[in-house]
């Protein structure tokens, strides 16, 4: 969109974060060319919980560019592939790498213990642990110099927000992956399986891309009601949480040191709708006449 954004109505929209009941929040309304509106400290490293999915889905997605791996190869349980893996299909148990709890394709079943095995299977095949391919893939082209994965590739991840900027920014406008990537990414894959989304329970259908939850018709959600069906994002059970509207060119990206819970369920949704109202409601010549 061609439209300048108002920040002075982002800014005004995001404040409500200062009010939360949380030690600290740090959070931002990120457009193509970067922040439209922060709040909190940005060079605050907070734990990402599992809002790391999405970053380590990107290194998987640049991986799967490189031709280093292919999404529909073999990888996991028996019959699942690197695309299973990403989309919660292949059977994993949440926790337990060894517990396959379904045949792949069944069941959308939320694992980050299927990412786990993911990141092992980008490093067999690249030869790079894990770790240093997710640095020099996406970390380092992205300036997200704050970011580092300790433990689980499902959860381990912690950053700042300025970091979470740039890649939510990757995620409007892409640069490093292909736009017909990212495209495929946030399309729902093996449709039409039912699901839970931790917090909010069983979903019927529970849309899911590859490495990023789809809003779809879902409710209740941690999104807003006024977020669109192809809004995509994650967020993490430390008090995190990034979502990408595409129609509106938008992203939100907010960090907390509290744990999800329920404080967040009715502040989240409340503070989405806020922000899709204030990007959607750009700039016109009557606003500064009070029209």
């Amino acid at each position: 969109m061609s439209d300048e954004f108002d920040r002075d109505r982002l800014d005004a929209a995001l404040a409500v974060v200062e009010d939360w009941p949380v030690d600290h929040v740090s959070a931002a309304v990120v457009g193509p060319e970067g922040a439209l509106a922060v709040r909190g400290d940005d060079t605050r490293v907070y734990r990402l919980a599992s809002v790391t999915k999405p970053i380590v889905a990107v290194a998987a997605l640049l991986a799967v560019e490189e031709e280093a791996i292919s999404l529909d190869e073999a990888a996991g349980p028996e019959g699942a592939t690197v695309r299973h893996l990403l989309a919660h299909a292949s059977g994993l148990d949440f926790s337990d790498r060894e517990k396959v709890r379904a045949r792949p394709g069944e069941r959308r079943i939320y694992s980050s213990a299927g990412f786990e095995v993911l990141a092992d299977h980008i490093a067999e095949a690249t030869g790079i642990a894990f770790t240093d391919y997710l640095t020099e893939a996406v970390c380092q082209p992205l300036g997200m110099g704050s970011t580092a994965l300790e433990g689980s590739a499902g959860h381990g991840a912690s950053a700042s927000l300025a970091d979470l900027i740039s890649f939510a920014t990757e995620l409007v406008a892409p640069t490093l992956l292909a736009p017909e990537t990212l495209e495929e990414a946030v399309t729902e894959q093996f449709r039409g399986l039912d699901g839970i989304v931790p917090g909010y329970g069983m979903h019927k259908p529970c849309p899911w891309g590859l490495g990023f939850e789809l809003r779809d018709a879902k409710y209740p959600h941690w999104t807003g009601q006024h977020n669109s069906p192809g809004t995509f994002g994650h967020f993490g059970q430390s008090g995190t949480l990034l979502w990408v509207q595409p129609e509106i060119q938008t992203a939100l990206v907010v960090l907390t040191d509290r744990d999800f819970g329920d404080w967040a369920k009715p502040l989240w949704p409340q503070l989405s709708d806020r922000v899709v109202d204030a990007a959607t409601r750009r700039s016109r010549p009557e606003d500064s006449l009070g029209g």
